[in-house]
């Protein structure tokens, strides 16, 4: 049963497509634990991924803290992130990482317990006030709290960046022309994340940090990435086929930029961040 607070849509909408994000999604970067552990100034004993998806952002702190625990509700990604965990366990040595069933405003941890609880890609998808009040029950005095983003779409040409934006909002304008409110996603505004943090009141300290990062990119993965945005995954998924002339035109446009070449592509993260 999903707790009071959580959308069945926003979980949903990531069925079936756990393979495509873990192929082409960005791996969260190795500063963001330099960040946060200088913030919490000590080694953590206990960090919490929460919205972990496939664990992209959870593996990140095998050698950053004592305890990694992803917690993610949708059971194709949480299958892959233990898949994933398998394969990285697989000569026998025991992992400081576990995963598990979970929802953001109703966490299985003890109150007080953990040093840094994060959100990758994930915050805008869970309702606020719930989430923020769950997040401070289970942070330690002095835990950290940070909700990080990509900036999407990555940075390539304003022709390709354009109708990037144009498949995704024509994605978004097919789901609310077609599917009722209750099987809509829905998202709160990164914008804002900041100002929620604030209002919340459970945090002595809080900004917002603005890094970057970069990956290498060819033709296939910067298609692939954005094929595997939600809006676009659900109208493929519900069989719509009104994107299809748009999707071959940006994978024209992608693969010509590209050339057959992999290159270096910038990435930029906006981290909002409170301290309990």
């Amino acid at each position: 049963m999903i707790p009071e607070g959580n959308s069945k849509a926003n979980i949903d909408r990531f069925l079936g497509f756990q393979e495509d994000y873990d192929r082409y999604r960005p791996e969260a970067p190795v500063l963001v634990t330099t960040l946060l552990k200088n913030y919490l100034g000590a080694f953590p004993s206990l960090v919490v991924d929460i919205g972990c998806g496939t664990g992209l952002s959870t593996f990140l702190w095998e050698e950053s803290a004592k305890a990694v625990i992803g917690i993610e509700p949708n059971s194709d990604m949480l299958g892959k992130a233990l898949e994933n965990l398998g394969l990285r366990n697989k000569d026998g040595v025991a992992s400081n990482i576990s995963f598990a069933q979970g929802y953001a405003n109703n966490l299985n941890l003890t109150s007080d317990s953990v040093d840094i609880v994060t959100c990758s890609q994930s915050f805008h998808w869970m309702e606020p006030i719930s989430t923020l009040n769950e997040i401070a029950r289970v942070l330690r005095k002095g835990g950290v709290f940070a909700a990080y983003d990509c900036d999407w779409p990555l940075m390539l040409l304003p022709s390709i960046e354009t109708r990037y934006k144009h498949l995704v909002a024509k994605a978004d304008d097919i789901l609310t022309r077609l599917l009722p409110p209750e099987d809509r996603a829905h998202k709160w505004s990164k914008e804002e994340h900041l100002s929620r943090i604030q209002a919340s009141k459970d945090f002595s300290f809080s900004r917002e940090i603005v890094f970057h990062n970069t990956e290498p990119c060819n033709a296939e993965r910067y298609i692939g990435l954005t094929l595997s945005q939600g809006g676009i995954q659900t109208v493929m998924k519900l069989g719509i086929p009104d994107l299809e002339q748009d999707i071959t035109e940006f994978q024209a446009a992608v693969e010509k930029y590209f050339n057959g070449r992999t290159m270096e592509v910038l990435i930029n993260y906006r981290m909002r961040l409170g301290i309990k």
